[in-house]
């Protein structure tokens, strides 16, 4: 059976990675692929059922070539999950991810102390709803 295929982007800062890695290890049945902005060529987003973006701060340098490919790319045939530990930057990334059409629903915003596996695992099962 070939599993499906996910890529989580993040900003690389130790608080995103650690949300990125549990993400990662609920995700029983994919081939998930952590890949952070400043290694982010594109390509690797084409294959994937679904997407995850994180960042620790609104507009972070590291997402300016993200934003213009976000902008100019439809991805309405794929799921995708924002998250971050801050306010301003859920606001952010759901901003740039209007454009590309992905079907964005769930928004998980939490801090280091509250990496809840359970409330990830809930959240995680509403972004992969119909995968």
């Amino acid at each position: 059976m070939v599993s499906k295929k996910a890529l989580i982007i993040t900003d690389g800062t130790e608080s995103i990675q650690s949300i990125a890695q549990e993400i990662s290890g609920l995700m029983t049945g994919f081939n998930v692929d952590i890949c952070s902005s400043q290694n982010f060529d594109g390509k690797s987003l084409l294959p994937v059922d679904t997407f995850f973006i994180g960042c620790e701060n609104p507009s972070p340098q590291s997402f300016s070539f993200i934003e213009e490919m976000l902008s100019h790319i439809n991805l309405a045939s794929r799921k995708c999950g924002i998250f971050s530990n801050n306010d301003e930057s859920i606001k952010y990334l759901r901003d740039i991810t209007n454009d590309c059409e992905a079907d964005v629903k769930e928004l998980l915003l939490l801090t280091e102390s509250e990496l809840n596996v359970s409330f990830i695992k809930n959240w995680l099962s509403g972004v992969l709803k119909c995968l």
